[in-house]
């Protein structure tokens, strides 16, 4: 479809150009709630569609980088794109020449690094990772939200920046970590006990999707080495990669030895190791309890007695069903389901994994009539 089909980002939040942060943050949130496909069962088709567009156009008009590049060149100059009168002035990705996609932040910025290989233009996140982070990391649907009162954008959601949704870390990459300095403003810049240099360490959030699947994390490092010639401090930057592999925990650690800031040789020379350690970001649907994937499924009454079928899309972007109350059998509230072979993979176990456990809550109905209780006792007399 070409662009001129398509609505703009601006359109699809419904906002002016001339937006700022905090008019595309209510937009955002209230769109997005009220089209999430968890409160839309009866029209999940489309509320997928507009789920994910409104997550790919908030990700670009909340950040100022793809924002101000997306506002010059169009979706197809964003995306590495080729437009209709050709490629002139733009880079291999489509970017014009000179641009540096993964400069996030300001003056004293530590690191920024991005998903995937180099040379491709922006491609949207998972509009549930964006959703997740949006609100903190947790369920709006849990809390007592307005979805349609525009005076309480963020509402119970703001993050300790005061920011909805707001964290550490920038979208795919590690932004924001301005004020640190050099490498040593990340750990004890001196000597560890053992008269070696120390270790800089360091959370490196990854989302579940990315350690279901594997993933390749790059990160621009700005470093301090000192001039032999001269004896003075300068900057320097190298790209580090990290390959995320399938079925790495939180707590893993990735260890670069010699990649951190040059210490002072007047303190005995020697340069920092740097040492990243997996931290995993919050899941609106899943949790993992080790080889295991964890989730909650709200049935009604009549459902548990009678049978239901629920599909839900998997880490990987499979569509699973799964059903439940077949033939004789009900399901009771606290009954879980176990999906086999449906969990994370095992590392240490190439082409194994965990099961997924699913906990069935069963929503009674909030009164019936005597008519009701009559039926229903009349249809399980004998069968309880």
């Amino acid at each position: 479809m070409s662009s001129s089909s398509k609505r703009s980002y601006y359109d699809i939040l419904g906002v002016p150009k001339s937006a700022d942060d905090e008019e595309i943050k209510k937009a955002y949130r209230k769109l997005a709630l009220k089209w999430h496909p968890d409160r839309n069962p009866n029209r999940k088709e489309l509320a997928d569609q507009k789920f994910k567009e409104l997550a790919e156009a908030y990700e670009v008009l909340s950040d100022k980088n793809k924002r101000a590049v997306y506002d010059q060149y169009g979706e197809e100059g964003l995306k590495g794109v080729p437009t209709d009168g050709g490629s002139a002035g733009f880079s291999g990705a489509g970017f014009p020449p000179g641009f540096n996609f993964s400069s996030f932040g300001g003056p004293g910025q530590t690191f920024a690094f991005s998903s995937g290989g180099g040379g491709a233009g922006f491609r949207p996140s998972s509009a549930e990772e964006i959703f997740a982070r949006f609100f903190g990391g947790k369920s709006p649907f849990s809390m007592d939200v307005d979805m349609d009162d525009d005076d309480r954008s963020g509402g119970g959601f703001r993050s300790s920046s005061g920011m909805p949704g707001s964290f550490p870390f920038a979208s795919g990459g590690m932004g924001g970590m301005g004020g640190m300095g050099g490498m040593g403003g990340m750990g004890s810049p001196g000597r560890g006990s053992g008269g070696s240099p120390s270790t800089v360490k360091r959370q490196l959030p990854v989302t579940l999707e990315d350690l279901y699947k594997g993933a390749t994390k790059k990160l621009k490092v700005t470093r301090k080495i000192y001039d032999g010639a001269t004896g003075r401090a300068v900057q320097t930057e190298k790209i580090l990669e990290i390959s995320i592999k399938p079925g790495w925990k939180a707590g893993t650690k990735i260890k670069y030895p010699g990649e951190g800031d040059e210490l002072p040789p007047e303190s005995g020379g020697g340069v920092q190791d740097l040492e990243f350690v997996i931290e995993e970001k919050p899941h609106p649907r899943f949790k993992r309890d080790g080889d295991h994937l964890k989730m909650d499924l709200e049935i009604d009454l009549v459902e548990a007695l009678t049978g239901f079928s629920r599909r839900f899309e998997t880490l990987d972007g499979r569509t699973l069903e799964v059903k439940g109350a077949s033939g004789r059998e009900v399901v009771k509230p606290g009954d879980v389901i176990t999906v086999a072979g449906e969990g994370f993979p095992i590392s240490r176990l190439p082409g194994k994994k965990g099961d997924l456990q699913i906990s069935v809550r069963v929503k009674f109905p909030s009164g019936l009539s005597d008519g009701q209780k009559g039926a229903i006792k009349r249809a399980l007399s004998g069968n309880l």
